[in-house]
């Protein structure tokens, strides 16, 4: 038998203090009793590692991979195991040959589909070809430490594709980190380190967000000042539109705020921000606050048809934050990139800072120019990433900054769409599915990418139910009990939506990562869960 018995509401209270990642592992192991008493699978939606990947750009980098040995042979061979480097010249036309070799698979293809736009689009084919065959054998330190020049120029033309209109293409500069996360962590810290912000800064986060992210301006080693842009917008009916009230956007208007986080389209609740939410933004910081830094994480941007991003409508205000995870099925890859332009608002506000810092900094980069005051915000981002004494060893790995070069020109070259529109067709069988499971409908609405879904139950019962309902949940129960008799009593993992600054009795559900039939069984077991406290209620 699932074991019914009941959390004591003491260990509920502490436990839901916990970040909903860290929650996650006792919510694992009542699931995980659960599948042992009943024979029923745990059904784990709270990770948003997706269980779908892009095959065809994997399958090209082994060929390519393959090619690059083949060339490193060829070049000179001391024994059997002991070969020297390629060689770049003519590279472009020995891999035309050697693919015609292979059998026509779709990653045979795809190289020869980029082999064609490299003689097209790049001045020296060949060059490009070598890039990607010395990368992948990773036989050089990244030069620059960067990103590599070749990869440069296919990721900013991807980021141009999938931002929107007025994305800075030429006015671009790129560092490729490992992940989304390393990169939110290096943009912190080197506004810290150059005093960009100090303790007591405030910093905006527009709410629910990845708790994470939440977690990181709480450092008490950063000292800053959290103010919450929350996602109170409702439709019509009364129900979350997840979106952004313009008395929230407002608050900007609050010169002492110095950084606004934000995730587009957002997590948990997995909507694409209002057009006219980004303009209202944009007129803020054009109007009041001209200084305002915008770091905007936009991996799910591929999700979401007609996505414009914040670096796309104030580009020079803008840091933008980028991950291949979770579009291509690529978290353990660690591929992402950090975009600012040349011309950023933060390259004038270190030439703005008082003479006392900038002798500090001075001190801090002089191994690095003769000029430290010189150096751009992009140069010191990767320059802290090695705490500046090993900045020529920087960089993503040249193996992952190929693998991501592929994956940004698989997108390019389909010209169809056809990948993209399998795994948005794919996320919203699934949303429909678990609608279908739990009974209810939601309102409409085109903004809506469906990634993640966030049920706000307390919400719903508010408009099915009378308030003495309402009191008899909020009085007898912690907004977390609903994820506790998820994992308890049927297995599901869910995570709690106020663990990421969402309402207290929101749950988090990922569409991305298990089975197509698991969705319809949450949305049941949800509805199961939320029908005992209807009958607890009626037996009070």
């Amino acid at each position: 038998m699932a074991n019914q018995t009941p959390l004591p509401r003491a260990q509920e209270i502490a436990l839901e203090k916990l970040s909903p990642f860290e929650l996650r592992e006792t919510l694992l192991q009542f699931a995980g009793e659960h599948q042992q008493a009943t024979g029923q699978a745990m059904l784990n939606a709270g990770r948003g590692n997706p269980n779908f990947l892009a095959a065809t750009p994997r399958e090209a980098y082994f060929e390519l991979g393959l090619f690059a040995a083949d060339q490193a042979r060829v070049a000179k061979s001391w024994s059997n195991h002991l070969v020297g480097m390629p060689v770049t010249k003519g590279i472009a036309a020995r891999f035309g040959t050697w693919l015609e070799t292979r059998e026509s698979t779709l990653g045979v293809k795809l190289l020869q589909d980029i082999l064609s736009w490299a003689k097209t689009h790049h001045d020296q084919p060949d060059d490009l070809i070598y890039e990607f065959v010395d990368g992948i054998l990773g036989e050089h330190y990244p030069t620059p430490p960067d990103i590599l020049p070749g990869c440069a120029q296919i990721v900013t033309q991807y980021l141009a594709a999938n931002m929107g209109e007025g994305f800075p293409a030429s006015n671009t500069e790129l560092f490729a980190t490992e992940g989304g996360t390393a990169a939110m962590c290096y943009i912190f810290d080197t506004l810290r380190v150059n005093g960009l912000l100090q303790p007591g800064d405030k910093v905006a986060l527009m709410a629910p967000l990845f708790t994470p992210y939440i977690d990181i301006v709480s450092l008490p080693e950063y000292g800053f000042d959290q103010v919450l842009i929350e996602a109170s917008g409702t439709f019509p009916d009364g129900t979350h539109s997840w979106q952004y009230p313009l008395p929230e956007i407002q608050k900007l208007r609050d010169p002492s705020i110095k950084v606004l986080v934000c995730i587009n389209p957002t997590n948990p609740p997995s909507e694409k921000i209002h057009a006219q939410t980004l303009a209202d933004i944009a007129q803020v910081i054009r109007e009041d606050n001209p200084n305002l830094v915008v770091i905007s994480d936009d991996v799910y941007a591929t999700f979401a048809p007609g996505f414009r991003s914040m670096a796309s409508i104030v580009p020079d205000n803008t840091v933008l934050v980028y991950s291949f995870s979770k579009y291509f099925g690529a978290t353990g890859w660690r591929l992402g990139v950090i975009s600012t332009t040349k011309t950023t608002i933060l390259n004038k506000l270190l030439a703005r800072l008082p003479a006392d810092e900038k002798k500090r900094l001075a001190g801090r980069y002089s191994s690095l120019s003769d000029n430290p005051d010189q150096l751009s915000f992009h140069d010191r981002l990767v320059a802290d990433s090695r705490d500046v004494a090993l900045r020529h060893t920087a960089g993503l790995s040249t193996p992952q900054q190929v693998q991501m070069a592929l994956f940004a020109l698989f997108d390019l070259l389909d010209t169809g769409g056809d990948y993209r529109k399998d795994t948005i067709g794919l996320i919203q069988k699934r949303l429909t599915d678990l609608l279908s499971g739990i009974e209810v409908q939601l309102h409409p609405d085109p903004d809506r990418v469906g990634y993640y879904l966030e049920i706000d139950f307390l919400q719903y019962a508010q408009k099915h139910f009378p308030a003495e309902f309402i009191k008899f949940l909020e009085t007898g129960y912690e907004p977390a009990d609903i994820v506790f008799r998820l994992a308890k009593q049927t297995g599901v993992v869910a995570l709690n939506g106020a663990g990421f600054d969402g309402p207290a009795w929101s749950i988090r559900i990922s569409l991305a990562n298990l089975d197509d039939d698991a969705y319809l069984k949450i949305g049941q077991a949800i509805k199961q869960v939320a029908s005992e406290y209807v009958q607890e209620w009626k037996s009070a």
